[in-house]
Order: structure tokens, then C-alpha cells, then sequence
């Protein structure tokens, strides 16, 4: 990337979104650590990640990540194609996954949530102002929140409404993030992006260099599709994999 486009980017979007794919790296390897190898503690972190201090720690990293998308979202041209070019990639990885092992293949990940929303701002949200965007995030948390309420209320047993966030009990999926309440991070991070980020450019009154968080961030989608499979590759060559 030339140096004048370097310029031209909001420097702590791309750190912050360079740090949050960085942190998701480190979940997944802890995670594989202890279900491909049987590790118990790496770098003194633990890899049962089932407790509830790690489930609030992938919400964050997840947030972040949503939240920086919606954000970004507002400052690009192109999202139409961003949004075609990321569904296509997850549909991919969806098909690996469902190759490798069916019971878990991701049907809609975090990079479907993304693609989806994406498009949905296009279509619904690129002209509406900050407040109606904070607004329809609120509403659809709000709905977000009754799911459980609604899905043990109907006794749902069926999965063709999965991407909503409605699904049966037998559902389940290594990566899922669905519209509701997930979409609602989206718009309130588009909110952002069009009042805090309404000129464009970025909020630190004097650049900091570039660091390799910020190089991260900015390939955060190539290094979201190859960390998982370079991993595991790594373990298999070192033979550490059970």
C-alpha cells in the first residue's frame, strides 16, 4: 500500500480492529492448544475456554471487531462489493468447515454476520444519520434480548432461521453470530462512524507511526481466514496433534 493511502486511513481503526483480530489469533490458539493437543496452560493462560471470564473476553473481541465494521463501514464507498467479496468467503468457510466435520461447520460465523450487515447498511442505513442508526441498533439489541424468552416460549425445533438467532436445541456451530442482537453492534458502531467520524479522518491530533497492530488491521481478513488452518497446520508438522 502506497504511502499516501497510509495517510489517508484513520490510524486507531486500524490499530484497535488490528489488536481485536490479534486477540481473536490468541483465543483460537489457546483453544486448539487444549483441544488438538491437550495442553492445559499456555504462556500461563489457561485453554478451557468454557468458563465465563472467556466467554465475556470472545464477546469483546467479537464487539470490537462488529463495532469497528459498522464504523468502517460509513468511511468506504465500496460496500457493495465488500459485503459480496466477505459472503463469499464465508460461504467458503462454510464448506470447509462442513467438510472437516459436519456436526460443527460454521453456518453462519462472525464473517457472515459481517458480509450480511454490511449489506444491509448499504441498502437501509447509508443515508440515514447517526441517531436512526444508534436507534435500529437499539431496537434490534432490544429483540436480541427476548430470543431466549421467544425460543423457549415457541418450543422451536427448527434451524432455517438460524441467521435471525432463532434455532432449534440441537443446533450447534464452532462461529456463530447471528443478526440478532449482533446486527444491532453493527449499527451502533455505523452511529459512531457517522457523528465521531463524520470528517473522515482521524481523531489523534498527531499521527503515531505505523505499527505491525495497524498492518494487522489492516489484512484483518486475510489473517482471520488462514490463522486457523496455519495452526493446525503447525501442530501437525511438530506432531503434537492427538
Amino acid at each position: 500500500m502506497a504511502k499516501k493511502d497510509l495517510s489517508q486511513r484513520v490510524w486507531e481503526i486500524d490499530f484497535l480492529r488490528g489488536l481485536s483480530i490479534l486477540l481473536v489469533v490468541g483465543y483460537h490458539l489457546l483453544y486448539d492448544l487444549g483441544a488438538f493437543v491437550g495442553v492445559e496452560k499456555f504462556l500461563g493462560f489457561s485453554t478451557d475456554l468454557s468458563s465465563s471470564a472467556w466467554r465475556a473476553a470472545q464477546n469483546f473481541f467479537a464487539g470490537l471487531f462488529v463495532v469497528l465494521s459498522g464504523t468502517s463501514s460509513t468511511l468506504s464507498r465500496g460496500n457493495v462489493r465488500r459485503g459480496v467479496r466477505l459472503l463469499a468467503v464465508a460461504f467458503l468457510v462454510t464448506a470447509v468447515t462442513y467438510a472437516f466435520d459436519p456436526s460443527s461447520a460454521v453456518w453462519f460465523g462472525i464473517l457472515h454476520l459481517l458480509a450480511v450487515s454490511i449489506l444491509i447498511y448499504k441498502a437501509s442505513f447509508e443515508k440515514a444519520g447517526p441517531a436512526a442508526c444508534a436507534a435500529w441498533g437499539a431496537v434490534v439489541l432490544t429483540f436480541g434480548a427476548a430470543i431466549p424468552a421467544l425460543k423457549k416460549g415457541l418450543a422451536v425445533r427448527f434451524d432455517w432461521l438460524l441467521p435471525l438467532g432463532i434455532h432449534g436445541p440441537g443446533f450447534a456451530s464452532f462461529d456463530y453470530f447471528p443478526l440478532i442482537p449482533w446486527l444491532g453492534i453493527f449499527l451502533l458502531g455505523a452511529a459512531l462512524g457517522k457523528s465521531v467520524y463524520a470528517p473522515k479522518r482521524s481523531l489523534l491530533p498527531r499521527r503515531p507511526p505505523q505499527t505491525f497492530v495497524n498492518a494487522a488491521g489492516r489484512h484483518s481478513l486475510l489473517i482471520y481466514i488462514v490463522h486457523q488452518p496455519l495452526i493446525l497446520g503447525v501442530l501437525y508438522v511438530l506432531g503434537l496433534m492427538k
